[in-house]
């Protein structure tokens, strides 16, 4: 019978392990992986094999004949720069673990026996980091605007959010007189901010009341998760600024620094004046949306959470013929959106 190969555009795992018995074991776990998965006892086969091929994941022993695991994740941070790696040892201690960080920048690190669940969620939260980061480099608007559908489809009711917040965003930056460089920037950051959710478990993200603390602490990670491959990514400060910082707020209640007033930068303020509306008027889980002339309502009582000069020019310009006499405070059913 013919081996069966999975297509080329499907993300290579490779696997180094010395010990065969270890590999054969990988082997029967990934025999249903909807990935490609690549086995090597050598790490010098396994380096020559990445020279050639896309590897999205790398996962290696540290204890190896010739060259150990710390010393090979190194070498293939400049062979493949972008392959995630992933340390995995029976020997674990924090001298291992802060070697592996320090030398070859390992994502993750994981000790034998593992947890085959554990394992799987990883190399999953390993291919979802490298698509990440692929995108991001590739300066290519329509890939970030696929990364952001993909994670979307982690929250079905949000989907085509990243894509309207933009446009709000780029109105009302057109609105306060915004140019280039910075405009596409601010459309960009827009299109990613929300990219750190892939790493959120969608129990939480659809989650139809009230999140606990815990659950809303994992959600306020997202910010900096998106923001570190952001930067691994070299794309632009302003962009970097709307993923850090598109939930802080003037009065400094808001994640993960809070930046008060006008520390906060301008394109974050912007983006978060469109990520609050959007959110506002779309159905989530936990509420159904609010109508233009509400949610337009409701920002009035956001002022000095938001930007007040930016909200002014927002409901002015962006959002016109809309009567505001009657503005009313936010609310606790709104926690999502203004926190």
């Amino acid at each position: 019978m013919p081996e069966f190969r999975k297509p080329d555009n499907i993300p290579v795992i490779m696997f180094v392990d010395d010990e065969t018995s270890v590999l054969s074991s990988l082997r029967r776990l990934c025999a249903d992986s909807r990935y490609r998965c690549e086995f090597f006892t050598a790490p010098q086969d396994a380096l020559d094999y990445a020279r050639n091929e896309e590897v999205a994941v790398v996962i290696s022993d540290n204890q190896m004949p010739g060259m150990t695991g710390i010393d090979f994740l190194a070498r293939m941070r400049l062979v493949s720069p972008d392959t995630v790696r992933i340390m995995m040892t029976a020997y674990a201690n924090l001298g291992v673990a802060i070697s592996a960080i320090n030398h070859s920048e390992a994502f993750r690190f994981i000790t034998k026996p593992w947890d085959n669940a554990e394992l799987l969620a990883l190399i999953d939260e390993g291919v979802s980091r490298h698509d990440m980061l692929t995108s991001m480099k590739s300066r290519d608007e329509t890939r970030y605007r696929s990364l952001a559908q993909t994670v979307e489809l982690k929250d079905p009711y949000t989907r085509g959010h990243c894509d309207r917040v933009a446009e709000y965003a780029e109105k009302l930056a057109r609105a306060l007189g915004i140019g280039e460089p910075l405009l596409t920037c601010i459309r960009h950051g827009s299109i990613l901010h929300d990219c750190g959710k892939i790493g959120v478990p969608e129990e939480v993200l659809n989650f139809p009341g009230k999140l606990t603390l815990q659950e809303f602490e994992i959600i306020k990670q997202h910010p900096d998760w998106g923001t570190r491959v952001a930067r691994e990514a070299n794309l632009p400060e302003a962009v970097v600024n709307v993923i850090l910082y598109h939930h802080e707020r003037a009065d400094g209640s808001g994640y993960p620094a809070g930046l008060t007033g006008e520390n906060i930068p301008i394109e974050s303020r912007i983006v978060a004046i469109a990520d609050v509306y959007d959110a506002l008027t779309s159905d989530r889980p936990y509420r159904k949306g609010n109508s233009s002339a509400d949610a337009a309502e409701i920002l009035m009582g956001l002022s000095g959470l938001l930007d007040s000069k930016l909200l002014e020019l927002f409901l002015t310009r962006v959002i016109p013929d809309i009567n505001l006499d009657n503005g009313i405070l936010a609310n606790s059913r709104h926690q999502r959106e203004i926190i």
